[in-house]
């Protein structure tokens, strides 16, 4: 039997990094708080991790030269999501967008997921070499 990382890690890995993507989004929007005319920017981490899990589900193309088109998608541009914009419960004069408050608890919610995916993701790899050492 063979060992698939991909199908032992799951969609952990990605998440990772779509957490982390989306931290370094929440930490601009936060620096940018006093920035005149700065415009809010945040996704929606569950549309983009399942556009990432179906790309495991798509059925590969088989073609015949190498010039053919695929249906293949390159896991590197999905994890670069469309940014949008937030719209502000109470705009301000200046034209800036960012709410201080809802920033900080999205990023703490945002850490805090991010967090407990990394526990995740090292429980699996302990699972995976307590499996391997046949302790």
């Amino acid at each position: 039997m063979s060992l698939s990382l991909d199908k032992a890690f799951g969609v952990l890995p990605s998440a990772v990094l779509i957490k982390a993507r989306r931290a370094e989004l929440l930490a601009s929007n936060l620096a940018n708080v006093d920035t005149p005319n700065y415009k809010s920017r945040d996704f929606h981490f569950t549309e983009v991790l399942a556009e990432v899990e179906g790309m495991g589900n798509r059925m590969k193309l088989s073609t015949t030269r190498a010039n053919h088109l695929t249906n293949e998608i390159d896991k590197s541009k999905a994890l670069e999501p469309d940014l949008l914009y937030r719209i502000p419960a109470q705009p301000s004069l200046d034209g800036n967008t960012v709410d201080p408050q809802l920033e900080r608890a999205a990023f703490a919610e945002n850490t805090t997921h991010y967090q407990s995916t990394l526990e995740f993701l090292d429980r699996r790899v302990s699972g995976l070499r307590k499996a391997l050492s046949k302790e």
